[in-house]
């Protein structure tokens, strides 16, 4: 793959920036740049990385890019960082844009230059345009100081983000469309929360309360209902999957955008998607965005792909082939901690009453439908028998988080002992009522099921929060 990079050098001297670029070489691929006169009049602004954006609290806001941080915070390592190192990337991802790249790409600059209180860049990523998108990039990174190019071979807007983001040295990586439909206003407040290390990624969002979209009723629809799939689909809590305006945490990418497999639209889907079961704290902005009515999607085509990544992607968190446990431990934030509560007990024990108040649902169905042709006796294990399959089923993914199939068959024979636990609980009942009344009426075997069910379900938390799906180092 062919690719054409204007991009500054990787360590300038302190107190200058380049415009241009430089003759390098990434991953074998050729590129060819233009080096530029410095600018060496241009004051200083902002900070080196996220600087001392979090002086009050007394930790450094910087990136380690030599080794991974597994803290939510960048690390303290970005301090020695020079001063021409530019806190955010911003990407501008293009094909086929001869027309609209030169004045958006202007506006955007000078946006930032006027605007942005910390140091930038600007890289347009050119993904196989067959115009003469490539050349205008050029002469803009030639013009402008800040602004770099790069073009690759293979068309997809994730190719063309991931390509730059894992090469970039900001601490912050952002994109935006080049159509520049999102207000340039929200790019502060889309980043602060990052270069603060207060969120780990950040979405503009045009379905947030706040927000204010002119747009088409057709569009409209098919966004809401993309978002509603997502829900459906992959419990997705992010409010906007698709706008065109998005930041996230170098230290973070590093770390994400390998496990990221769509080199196009769902490009952007797949990463929040990922982001968010790792635990990770996604910061919403409300955005005013005006639709660009010489939007060139193919909107058929996207959703077909949009339909095939939802597919991939769940099927990937079903069988646990995406380690997002593993992410989890090295970048999630940990729940706060609430004196005399062990950590992720409270949520567990959400997550268990759900699960076991539809369990008793449906065993009270079962063993009412049983109890037609069987004595109270069978009706009670074959009930308690099914449920308690899937009771272990559920609580081993929805409660205690395990995925895949490895232990699974473990679980399972442990689940079937403490099953055995709550079948002598409730036979016992059983057992004790019809010795003390002889013979007692539906309404009150059923009434005695339930209490002996609720002591059955404590004692089955506790068996399986400390031995079935104990922790393991």
């Amino acid at each position: 793959m062919t690719e054409h990079h204007t991009r500054p050098q990787a360590a300038p001297l302190a107190g200058s920036r380049l415009r241009g670029v430089s003759t390098t070489d990434v991953d074998g691929a050729q590129a060819v740049t233009d080096q530029h006169n410095q600018n060496t009049d241009r004051r200083v602004r902002g900070t080196h990385r996220a600087g001392t954006a979090s002086a009050h609290s007394g930790q450094s806001t910087g990136v380690d890019r030599s080794g991974m941080s597994l803290s939510t915070l960048p690390s303290a390592a970005a301090t020695s960082t020079p001063l021409t190192t530019p806190v955010l990337d911003v990407v501008v991802p293009v094909y086929n844009e001869e027309i609209d790249l030169e004045p958006c790409v202007r506006r955007l600059h000078a946006h930032l230059a006027d605007q942005f209180p910390y140091r930038f860049r600007i890289t347009i990523a050119d993904n196989a345009s067959t115009d003469t998108t490539a050349e205008v990039a050029a002469r803009l990174a030639a013009e402008l100081p800040d602004i770099v190019a790069v073009r690759l071979a293979e068309k997809g807007r994730g190719r063309a983000l991931k390509h730059v983001w894992t090469r970039s040295d900001a601490a912050v990586l952002a994109y935006m469309d080049v159509d520049l439909s999102t207000d340039l206003a929200a790019l502060l407040p889309l980043v602060a929360p990052l270069i603060s290390g207060h969120s780990d990624l950040a979405i503009g969002s045009r379905l947030s309360r706040g927000s204010r979209v002119v747009r088409g009723a057709k569009r409209e629809f098919i966004s809401r209902g993309y978002n509603l799939l997502l829900r459906g689909t992959l419990a997705a809590r992010f409010s906007d999957a698709q706008c065109g305006f998005k930041a996230i945490r170098a230290d973070v990418a590093e770390r994400l955008l390998p496990l990221v497999e769509d080199t196009g639209w769902f490009f952007d889907t797949e990463m929040l998607v990922l982001a968010e079961r790792s635990g990770l704290r996604i910061h919403e902005v409300p955005v005013d965005w005006v639709d660009d009515p010489d939007s060139r999607v193919d909107i058929v085509a996207t959703a077909i792909a949009d339909l095939t990544g939802i597919v991939r992607l769940g099927r990937g968190l079903a069988s646990g082939r995406l380690p997002v446990a593993t992410l989890r431990e090295q970048l999630g934030r940990n729940p706060l901690p609430v004196a005399g509560v062990p950590a992720g007990l409270a949520g567990q024990l959400l997550r268990f009453a759900a699960v076991g108040v539809a369990s008793t649902c449906a065993y009270l169905v079962l063993y009412a439908l049983l109890r037609v042709g069987v004595g109270p006796q069978a009706a009670n294990l074959v009930a308690l028998l099914v449920t308690a399959v899937a009771n272990t089923a559920a609580n081993r993914r929805l409660t205690f988080g395990v995925r895949g199939t490895r232990r699974a068959w473990r679980h399972q024979a442990q689940g079937l002992l403490v099953f055995a636990v709550g079948l002598g609980l409730t036979s016992g009942a059983l057992a004790v009522l019809d010795s003390v009344t002889g013979g007692a009426s539906r309404a009150v075997e059923v009434a005695v099921l339930v209490v002996a069910n609720l002591v059955a379900t404590a004692v089955r938390f506790l068996l399986m929060r400390s031995w079935v799906f104990r922790a393991r180092g």
